[in-house]
């Protein structure tokens, strides 16, 4: 559904408060849970990205660590596993107690979200990890096979109450819409969820907008905003019409618990921290100002292209990951043509 209408900056929910500031980082209140986090949160993806060695990956981690950043994300799938892998070493020597660990999983049967926890606890060398989420709920269907009779939701569940992990979360870049729907079907089941990943960026206002359509009913059920994509992975800054940042303000200005952003080197991480430090939560009027900037190069989607193409699908590319249909499903479908 593509919405071309005015933004009503009404419809946007804003911070009610900036955090509180520790050293040079902003800390926030993870939803309902109680935590704790960093305002600002360590992508996953770039940790193993742009010819980074395992080295300067470890390096650029502790350094984000020791200087604030608590909330680091990762998934099961990023670079073939490296990514998980390079953290885990990173969270050797004692620093792992200094963090609050998040990964994602792809199945959607219980049997490969178990394989795939079990995986990521291995890589990432720790006996639990504090927070794992559904990863790229991007089609409709995906909240039924979660939830369906041997979905992956059971899995989940099981790791919780075994201790492998802390809280349960999903994540999704396509659609408002399918992430109300998650919710929709989740709350049929009688299960709340504790985060849930989205992008949130000065383009999304215009175009198919979580910050309008999700983020509201998030805050009213306590649930964890964390929000990702504040630069498109540098798409948005192609645009030319705002800096890195602008992108970080606006995004922290929104009601998040953590504004997840991809850091490949000390400069970006350092561009962090700036953004940080000379951060004042904007009001109605400034973040009236920033939109109607991007209102026009905003429409269409074009700088969204986890939106609008299948460039940022993963899982659309590597449907194996997926897994299979739940058990039962076989037994009602007709035979194939």
């Amino acid at each position: 559904m593509e919405s071309k209408e005015n933004v009503s900056i009404n419809q946007i929910p804003l911070a009610s408060s900036p955090g509180t500031k520790k050293g040079d980082m902003l800390y926030r209140t993870l939803g309902r849970t109680g935590e704790q986090v960093s305002a600002i949160g360590l992508g996953g993806f770039h940790i193993a990205q742009h010819g980074l060695s395992q080295q300067e990956s470890v390096r650029l981690i502790r350094s984000a660590v020791d200087r604030g950043i608590t909330f680091l994300d990762n998934s099961w799938d990023y670079n073939e596993g490296k990514s998980e892998m390079f953290m885990g070493k990173a969270l050797k020597d004692g620093y792992r107690h200094k963090v609050f660990l998040m990964t994602k999983i792809d199945g959607r049967t219980k049997e490969v979200a178990e394989r795939q926890i079990e995986t990521c606890l291995e890589r990432l060398q720790t006996d639990h990890i504090d927070l794992v989420q559904h990863h790229e709920i991007i089609r409709f269907d995906d909240p039924d096979r979660i939830f369906a009779e041997g979905g992956a939701n059971e899995a989940l569940v099981a790791a919780q109450s075994a201790g492998k992990i802390r809280y349960i979360g999903f994540t999704g870049h396509k659609d408002p819409h399918i992430h109300l729907y998650m919710l929709k079907v989740a709350a049929e089941h009688g299960f709340h969820f504790d985060t849930a990943q989205m992008p949130l960026n000065v383009m999304d206002a215009h175009f198919r907008s979580f910050a309008q359509l999700a983020v509201p009913e998030l805050v009213k059920q306590e649930i964890g905003v964390l929000g990702m994509k504040s630069m498109g992975d540098g798409v948005i800054l192609k645009s030319r019409v705002v800096t890195p940042i602008e992108c970080l303000h606006y995004s922290l200005s929104l009601p998040t618990s953590v504004v997840i952003t991809g850091i490949d080197k000390p400069e970006i991480l350092d561009q962090a921290f700036e953004a940080v430090r000379t951060f004042k939560p904007l009001d109605r009027n400034q973040v009236s100002a920033l939109l109607a900037k991007t209102k026009e190069a905003a429409m269409a989607g074009k700088y969204e292209l986890f939106k609008t193409s299948s460039h940022f699908d993963s899982t659309a590319k590597h449907p194996d990951w997926l897994g299979g249909d739940a058990p039962g499903v076989q037994d009602l479908a007709p035979p194939s043509a």
